[in-house]
């Protein structure tokens, strides 16, 4: 398929989206209509708002970029946060809507290449081994709400576990920490939404296992309020845990088309965060990670992530993915060996010192 625009043949063009990236780069006012409503349908078939929510009546929610003014009876963007007779419910200090499991380390993690439970960096005061931590285990928890709405979502059935079954409380979560867990890592979805319930209990569970190894991680879009991030930033630069960024691409337009979102905070929040690193360089506190959509993260959108992260500190760790169709964007092939061998080439170019291709047993030779 080709793109509906410019007649683009050669492109590599999702039916969803249905416009190339140079399109979406340089004529974005006459595609986003339509991919907006893409974005918008996406979203109905899981009863979210469509859009943030702006009313003038709402409840402010400043605990993400989109800043929504929440009506009562309705939900925020996120899906989890509701006004509930004047007071906003869900993702709270006290009840959090997720699920957890435990993860033997090493881990699969994006970031295991480089963290301590997966390499030993940080021993003796992170870990408990010089190398990988064999015979401990990861407390992964879930969260069932994210701030973007990306089409190729590969955790995209947190849309369907959303506000369904019993809120866990922060105790009793923690009340999962037991003996061999050396880190906890949230996820999602994403922890944004009911970064207040994760930061209760990573305040409890470090509280309970103060002088044990536990380290606090994130995976994350992002998009919290700086307030929080300085908050997750703390916990993890004491504990020996990190912060791994989903940079998913450079362009505003791109990164709009593919998440429904602005990147803007994503990358000031990047920023802020760079600076941190210095308090605790080793082991990273911060690691950042792009996934390769085929036809939409391109070489130009890695070579200006990667300048971006060099700018900041180039010792900061980079991971590109292989992509595997997912969600709306099932039609994509999957990132091929020569694209992903390229983009590593680049972000190295740029000055960045630890480029790792991950999900390799994706990659294929097509394209």
């Amino acid at each position: 398929m080709g793109c509906a625009l410019c007649g683009d043949k050669e492109a590599i063009v999702s039916r969803t989206i249905g416009y190339c990236v140079a399109c979406i780069r340089d004529r974005f006012s006459e595609v986003w209509p339509g991919i907006r409503e893409v974005h918008r349908k996406s979203r109905r078939e899981f009863g979210l708002p469509e859009e943030p929510p702006r009313s003038p009546e709402g409840i402010p929610c400043n605990i993400c970029v989109n800043e929504c003014r929440i009506p009562l009876g309705a939900r925020g963007y996120c899906g989890i946060r509701i006004n509930k007779d004047g007071k906003l419910i869900g993702g709270t200090s006290t009840e959090g809507y997720l699920s957890w499991y435990y993860d033997p380390l090493p881990t699969n993690c994006v970031a295991d290449w480089v963290c301590p439970g997966g390499t030993g960096r940080g021993y003796p005061k992170y870990c408990h081994k010089r190398g990988p931590e064999h015979g401990y285990k990861n407390l992964s928890v879930f969260y069932h709400a994210c701030t973007f709405n990306c089409l190729y979502c590969q955790n995209w059935h947190y849309r369907e576990l959303a506000l369904k079954g019993r809120p866990i409380s922060a105790l009793e979560l923690v009340g999962q920490v037991d003996e061999e867990t050396t880190c906890i890592c949230y996820f999602g979805g994403d922890p944004t939404p009911q970064l207040p319930h994760a930061i209760e209990t990573s305040r409890l569970a470090l509280a309970r296992r103060k002088g044990s190894v536990l380290r606090i991680c994130w995976e994350t879009n992002g998009t919290m309020h700086p307030s929080y991030l300085m908050e997750m930033a703390r916990l993890s630069l004491e504990s020996g845990g990190c912060i791994k960024f989903d940079l998913k691409a450079w362009s505003e337009k791109v990164h709009q088309t593919l998440c429904g979102v602005t990147n803007r905070r994503t990358l000031d929040n990047f920023r802020l965060l760079a600076e941190k690193i210095e308090e605790r360089p080793e082991p990273p506190p911060l690691v950042a990670s792009t996934l390769l959509v085929p036809g939409y993260v391109d070489e130009e959108e890695v070579a200006n992530i990667a300048r971006f992260i060099a700018s900041l500190n180039p010792d900061i760790p980079y991971a590109l993915l292989a992509f595997y169709p997912h969600f709306y964007m099932v039609d994509l092939p999957t990132t091929s060996r020569r694209h992903a061998q390229r983009c590593k080439e680049i972000a190295e170019s740029q000055g960045l010192r630890e480029v790792r291709l991950g999900n390799v047993h994706l990659l294929t030779t097509s394209y």
